[in-house]
């Protein structure tokens, strides 16, 4: 249903007839923005500027917008007044008046001073990259825990680069005032209207961490549910339209959105499946990942990523057919690193096999050795890749050997579910099982060990 809602409204290219007198009837057109992109490429090499204005255009266009034109200038750090210098300032200007562009997306994180500089001298809307990827999280939020994520990360951001324009900066005056707007209590300085606006965020951000607080209360009493009855868990991880979903889909028959689109998915999903003998485990779809993730995202969905911190083993997806997957390995490990998953036993999974270069692959697999390529698409290497995450899940700490009495079935059915089976041996008076259980259960067991 999510899919069939993003393409109701579809636009059809060159169908389009304007009108050349609009004095009797209102007429507006529904168009794509059209953006300029401008990148400072500070170190590295060429490929990997390219690859990140490549990106850009990738999230543009997510964002709803038709790149007309994108330039990148080469400086050891980005001008702390305009970016870019304040020569290439004048440049952009004459491609944005010669394109017909609405506004100029930086492929960084702006200074609120940048912004305002930018826009001052490009007459035209400026937007970072970090406004950008907001963006797509507002367009994209569908449950009521991401969108308020998604709202406390865009008013933190916000509030920092709030613009006062002529009146609005005049200020109130309070009490009982004459007609001039002096008199008796008007001799204090009153609040501005920018103050007025920043004290209604701050409001509205305290209001969004407390329905989140709420919000995690009932994902950490899930969560311990899950450790009670030792149930364990496999978080699928990754760099945005890496095919983690449609990986989700082929290891659980989940049935969740699939979108070639950045953050097509923004609310984790969980599937509880099992292994090949029978034990149960949960499997999670997270969030996306970026280059330059913005960290008031990293803040605001940081009880969604505790998921993959808690988790007992991560399926680290990577795109095989991107031009720079060592690139998005990277960029994803920072991410762990700041939500603390860095100590959590990691598989990488190399998607897009049917894709991507088979010499890109061996590279990967060299690079990689804890590491399985697979195609969510056409299913090659998922088998391998069950039978790996079968291995790889925590085993259940105490052995036992036990003669369980036929009317106690359900025990028999929990040891299925959730420890080992070595031997299972049907006597005269009852199960005859031994294997390995997590200590709960090896308790219940224990008043029906035998030697």
């Amino acid at each position: 249903m999510e899919l069939a809602e993003r393409h109701a409204l579809r636009r059809v290219a060159s169908l389009s007839t304007e009108l050349e007198d609009i004095s009797e009837v209102e007429y507006r057109q529904l168009r794509l923005e059209r953006v300029v992109l401008v990148g400072v490429w500070t170190g590295g090499t060429v490929e990997d500027a390219e690859n990140s204005m490549a990106e850009l255009a990738l999230l543009a266009e997510t964002a709803g917008s038709e790149v007309l034109e994108a330039i990148y200038q080469r400086r050891q750090s980005p001008d702390p007044a305009t970016y870019v210098g304040r020569g290439k300032v004048e440049g952009i200007r004459e491609i944005v008046q010669a394109t017909g562009a609405d506004t100029v997306i930086c492929d960084g994180e702006l200074a609120p001073s940048q912004l305002r500089n930018l826009e001052d001298k490009l007459k035209v809307k400026v937007v970072d990259r970090t406004a950008l990827i907001l963006d797509i999280f507002a367009q994209h939020a569908r449950s009521r825990e991401a969108t308020a994520q998604t709202e406390l990360a865009q008013l933190n951001y916000m509030k920092q680069r709030l613009r006062g324009w002529g009146g609005q900066l005049s200020r109130q005056a309070g009490g009982r005032v004459g007609a001039d707007g002096g008199g008796i209590g008007g001799r204090g300085p009153g609040e501005t209207k920018i103050e007025t606006d920043r004290r209604r965020i701050n409001t509205k951000i305290a209001k969004l961490r407390r329905e989140l607080k709420e919000m995690k209360g009932t994902r950490d009493t899930k969560r311990q549910e899950r450790q009670r009855h030792a149930i364990p868990s496999v978080s699928i991880a990754g760099y945005t339209n890496a095919g983690k979903s449609s990986l989700l889909n082929r290891l659980t028959n989940a049935g969740v959105l699939v979108e070639d689109s950045l953050f097509a998915t923004l609310d984790p999903t969980t599937r509880r499946t099992t292994t090949s003998d029978g034990r149960v485990y949960t499997m999670s779809d997270t969030v996306g990942f970026v280059r330059h993730l913005p960290h008031q995202l990293v803040e605001a969905f940081r009880s969604t990523l505790e998921e993959v911190a808690d988790s007992d083993l991560i399926l680290h997806v990577v795109d095989g057919s991107h031009p720079d997957p060592e690139g998005q390995l990277a960029a994803v490990r920072e991410v762990f690193a700041e939500i603390e998953a860095s100590k959590v036993p990691e598989l990488v999974v190399i998607n897009k096999a049917d894709a991507a270069d088979p010499m890109v692959l061996a590279r990967l697999r060299q690079r990689e050795p804890h590491s399985v390529v697979v195609s969510a698409k056409t299913g090659e290497g998922i088998a391998e890749a069950l039978a790996i995450i079968e291995s790889e899940l925590p085993r259940p700490g105490v052995a036992f050997k036990a003669l369980v009495p036929y009317d106690r079935g359900d025990l028999v059915n929990r040891i299925h579910q959730q420890g080992e089976i070595a031997t299972m041996e049907h006597t005269g008076e009852g199960t005859l099982v031994s294997g390995r259980a997590h200590e709960d259960l090896a308790g219940e067991l224990a008043a029906y060990a035998v030697d």
